[in-house]
């Protein structure tokens, strides 16, 4: 162990001068606090493209309306989440290769992670298309949301390839430390999207339609601002149409970090489409109730995984150079972070649950929505600080290029877990909600333990993937 932590002592080339952060040399906290902070600002524009829409039609629509757009996060989740992952893989690639200064190889890696989302925006598109119905059945969709949640997710994957291709490009700068203009990409769309929720359903009278297209086209907007700065910037991330092609190993290499990443967001995602089977129509209000809160949930994870995130860069990037004590001394800075950042967010949205719940859903109209909303945040949110464990490890693992051990924590703990729990839960209880709820915070729990006890055993792993192609090559 002491030879592994032993740091690699070398001269770091001159690099040119652009938006690149190098992390590292300076202060591990500094670094990781300023990637974290536009990271988490641009995530909660990102996370408003929805929240917008749910106000927008909540208020101005329908209650139907309010619970389709709702509703179906978890189906947009989990295809987007699956391609987040790809693009989490590219991200470290390009990370560690930054850090080992092999320029050439950070080029290649860009323009490989092009091709490869060409190719899965055609597949996502035709796949989210063909799977809607049959998604939102095993939702146990009420009949009365079915035709407006399917209305929304044709038009939502229909043009979802600008969110694939910023997604991508935005993986693309953080890995070399630009969190920066993705986020001032999110702000413009954000507000783009905003303006065309309130134009297309208040002017134009287009309901859940407007709002479906209103975010594809903001989403569009942010691809074209990412691909834009990839094609001019001056350092080895330039992107040119010319370069464009697969590098067969720099492939293998992200579909290795990439998919296990992949599988296990797609895969949550799909069980958390059946943990809310289990609490849809299971009491008058209960649907809108676990709208509303799971809108809150996205936002309580942002701060968690926006250091998360951090971590993934900062570790790549450090043991791309050889500085695994230094990788290590992240990992702790971002943990403490998490934490911090996580209890004083579920404080303030304890104390505030009936006046968050409101902002989505009017409580004159609906007070049992309202009521139930309010019980879930209440009773849930006490529980996201053990989050910060398995996010911020997992993330670090990712960084250092072990994205397998990850995915089969977290599956066996959201998923194959998970359902075993709810399905004895509510054959003894009888579908009581709040212990079938209790389900969240019980696989997050197991997540925590799994994955600490992992990074204990196996820290950082042996050798970065700069080092691996190092001695393939020579060999």
């Amino acid at each position: 162990m002491e030879e592994q932590d032993k740091e690699v002592q070398q001269q770091p080339a001159p690099r040119v001068k652009s938006h690149d952060v190098d992390m590292t040399e300076g202060s591990v906290f500094k670094h990781i606090l300023l990637f974290s902070l536009p990271l988490l600002a641009g995530n909660l524009f990102q996370q408003m493209y929805n929240m917008v829409d749910t106000w927008v039609v909540g208020n101005f629509v329908s209650d139907a309306a309010f619970s389709a757009v709702g509703t179906v996060a978890p189906i947009v989740n989990m295809l987007i989440g699956s391609f987040m992952g790809l693009s989490s893989g590219a991200g470290v690639v390009i990370s560690q290769y930054y850090g080992a200064r092999k320029d050439d190889r950070v080029s290649d890696a860009v323009h490989t992670s092009m091709v490869l989302t060409v190719i899965l925006t055609v597949a996502f598109t035709i796949l989210g298309l063909t799977m809607t119905p049959l998604m939102l059945r095993l939702m146990n969709i009420p009949d009365d949301v079915f035709p407006e949640s399917r209305a929304y997710l044709t038009i939502y994957f229909a043009g979802m390839a600008g969110l694939l291709f910023y997604n991508m490009g935005a993986a693309v700068l953080r890995a070399v430390g630009d969190s920066r203009r993705p986020f001032y990409f999110l702000v413009v769309t954000a507000v783009l999207n905003t303006a065309l929720d309130l134009l297309f359903v208040i002017r134009f009278h287009w309901g859940v339609h407007g709002v479906a297209y209103a975010t594809i086209i903001a989403q569009g907007v942010s691809a074209i601002l990412t691909l834009a700065v990839l094609f001019r910037a001056k350092s080895a991330i330039r992107l040119s149409l010319r370069k464009l092609k697969l590098h067969l190993d720099l492939l293998g290499q992200i579909i290795r970090v990439g998919i296990p990443a992949a599988l296990q967001m797609a895969v949550t995602s799909f069980s958390n489409v059946i943990v809310q089977s289990y609490i849809f129509g299971a009491a008058p209000g209960s649907t809108g109730g676990w709208t509303a809160y799971s809108k809150v949930d996205q936002l309580i994870f942002l701060p968690m995984q926006s250091i998360s995130l951090a971590a993934t860069t900062f570790v790549g990037q450090n043991l791309g150079s050889g500085q695994r004590h230094r990788a290590k001394q992240g990992v702790r800075a971002s943990l403490g972070m998490a934490m911090a950042v996580t209890v004083a967010v579920t404080v303030a949205v304890i104390a505030t649950a009936p006046q968050v719940v409101t902002f989505f859903i009017d409580q004159d109209k609906s007070p049992e929505v309202v009521e139930y909303g309010t019980l879930f945040l209440r009773t849930l949110t006490p529980f996201y600080v053990l989050c910060c464990v398995n996010q911020v490890y997992a993330g670090a693992l990712r960084g250092a290029g072990d994205s397998k051990a990850p995915m089969f924590i977290m599956l066996g703990s959201f998923v194959v877990f998970r359902q075993i729990y709810l399905f004895i839960v509510a054959r003894l209880t009888h579908n009581a909600l709040l212990p079938l709820a209790m389900g969240y915070p019980a696989g997050w729990l197991v997540c925590s333990l799994l994955t600490l006890l992992y990074y204990r055993v196996r820290g950082l792993g042996h050798r970065s993937l700069a080092e691996e192609h190092a001695k393939k090559t020579a060999g």
